[in-house]
C-alpha cells in the first residue's frame, strides 16, 4: 500500500514539473513572438517613415521644380508682354528718345499699350490729352512716331492714339469680369525716366468696384468701378497695363494715392473693349450717347449721404435737349437694367452704351418710388 501511494506521489509530482515545463516553454515562446513582432513592426514603421520622408522629398522637390517652371513662366510671358508696352509723352523731345533724365511732369511721361497691329494704342486721358491732340510715341525697338489722339473720355481718364505703323505686335485683353480679390498681377510702366523704362512691380488685387474722389484746385471729379491694387505705381506708370501672369490685361494704371503706400488703381478693360473693337474692325468709333449724367451707389454717397439703394444707376440731371430729354425718364429716377441688362456700376452702362450706335434705341427698367417703369430711348450721337 505504501509503495503504491509512493508511486502516486511520483507521478503527481511529475506531471507537476511537466506542467511548469510547459509553462516556461510557453512563456518563452510568447516572449520570442512578442520580441520579434515588435521587431518586423519596428522595421515597417522605419521602412514606412522612410517612404515617407522619400515621398515629401519627392513632393518637394516637384513642388520647387513646379515652382521654379511657374516663374520660368511668368518671366518669359512678362518678357514677352513687353514689346507691346510704349512710352508716351506730350512734348517731342530733342534727343534719341522721349526718356529722359527728365521728370514726369517736364515731359508730361506716361505709358500705353499697343492693342492692334495697325497703331491703336490705349493710355490714359491725362497722359495723352484729349481727342485730337498730339502726343509722341516711342516703341520698344526707339522707334519714334507722332500719334492723334482719335478717342478720350475724361470720366474714365482713358484715350485712344493712333500711330502710322503696321504689324506691330499687340498686347491679349483679359475679361477683367471675373477678377477676385487676392489673384496676383503685375504692373508695368515708365515710371521717372529713361533708366527705367517699362518697370515691372508685382501684387495682388487688393480691392475691386472702388469710388474715389479726385480734387484739383476747384474742379471735383469721381471714379468709380476701380480695380484696387497694391503692386508699386508710379506717375509714369501711367496708361501702362495691370495684367495676370499669363499675359492678359485686366486694367489700365491710372492713378495713385500719394499719401497712402502700396495703393494704385486701374480701370478695368471691360468698359473699353468695344471701343478697341470698333476702331480695329472700322477705323472709327461713332460714341452713342443716352444724354444723362447718372451715379451708381458708390459714388452717390459722396454727393448726397441721403439717398440709398442698393443697386441700378441714379439719374442725377438729364441733359437739356439730349436723346433722354423728351422722354418719360426724370431725374432721381433709379435704372436698374437696360436692354435686360443688370446695371450695378457705372461701368457696366458706359459698357453696353460703347457697344451701341446713334440712333439704336435702348429699353430702360427704371424704379421710380415703389413702382417700376420700362422706358425707351433712342440714342444720340457724342459731340
Amino acid at each position: 500500500m505504501g509503495e503504491v501511494m509512493k508511486a502516486k506521489r511520483i507521478k503527481k509530482q511529475n506531471d507537476i514539473k511537466k506542467i511548469i515545463l510547459t509553462v516556461i516553454i510557453l512563456a518563452l515562446i510568447s516572449i520570442i513572438l512578442i520580441y520579434l513582432y515588435y521587431t518586423y513592426k519596428k522595421i515597417d514603421i522605419d521602412k514606412s517613415n522612410y517612404e515617407i520622408e522619400r515621398v515629401q522629398s519627392t513632393m518637394s522637390e516637384k513642388t520647387v521644380e513646379s515652382e521654379e517652371k511657374d516663374s520660368k513662366t511668368v518671366a518669359d510671358t512678362l518678357e514677352n508682354t513687353m514689346d507691346s508696352v510704349v512710352g508716351i509723352s506730350k512734348l517731342k523731345d530733342n534727343g534719341s528718345s522721349i526718356f529722359s533724365n527728365n521728370n514726369e511732369t517736364s515731359l508730361g511721361l506716361g505709358t500705353g499699350i499697343i492693342v492692334s497691329e495697325n497703331g491703336y494704342i490705349l493710355s490714359n486721358e491725362h497722359v495723352t490729352g484729349g481727342k485730337y491732340s498730339t502726343c509722341y510715341i516711342t516703341l520698344e525697338n526707339s522707334k519714334k512716331y507722332d500719334g492723334t489722339v482719335v478717342w478720350s473720355d475724361a470720366d474714365l481718364d482713358l484715350s485712344i492714339t493712333k500711330i502710322d505703323a503696321k504689324d506691330l505686335k499687340y498686347i491679349k485683353l483679359g475679361d477683367s469680369s471675373n477678377i477676385r480679390i487676392g489673384e496676383n498681377v503685375y504692373a508695368i510702366g515708365n515710371p521717372i525716366g529713361f533708366e527705367f523704362r517699362r518697370t515691372v512691380t508685382s501684387g495682388i488685387i487688393s480691392s475691386k468696384n472702388r469710388s474715389i474722389k479726385l480734387e484739383e484746385n476747384d474742379d471735383v471729379s469721381y471714379m468709380s468701378d476701380l480695380i484696387q491694387t497694391d503692386a508699386t505705381i508710379n506717375p509714369g506708370n501711367s496708361g501702362g497695363p495691370l495684367i495676370y501672369p499669363n499675359g492678359e490685361v485686366i486694367g489700365i494704371n491710372t492713378v495713385k494715392i500719394s499719401s497712402a503706400e502700396g495703393i494704385g488703381f486701374a480701370v478695368p478693360i471691360n468698359v473699353v473693349k468695344p471701343v478697341i473693337k470698333s476702331f480695329v474692325e472700322n477705323d472709327s468709333f461713332e460714341q452713342a450717347t443716352m444724354g444723362v449724367y447718372a451715379y451708381d451707389k458708390n459714388v452717390i454717397p459722396y454727393l448726397d449721404s441721403n439717398i440709398n439703394f442698393s443697386k441700378g444707376i441714379y439719374v442725377a440731371q438729364i441733359i437739356k435737349n439730349g436723346p433722354a430729354y423728351k422722354t418719360d425718364l426724370k431725374e432721381k429716377d433709379i435704372i436698374n437694367s437696360i436692354d435686360g441688362k443688370e446695371l450695378n456700376t457705372m461701368n457696366d452702362l458706359r459698357e453696353y452704351i460703347y457697344s451701341k450706335k446713334p440712333n439704336d434705341i435702348v429699353n430702360l427698367e427704371v424704379y421710380r418710388g415703389r413702382i417700376n417703369i420700362n422706358i425707351k430711348i433712342k440714342l444720340g450721337k457724342e459731340q
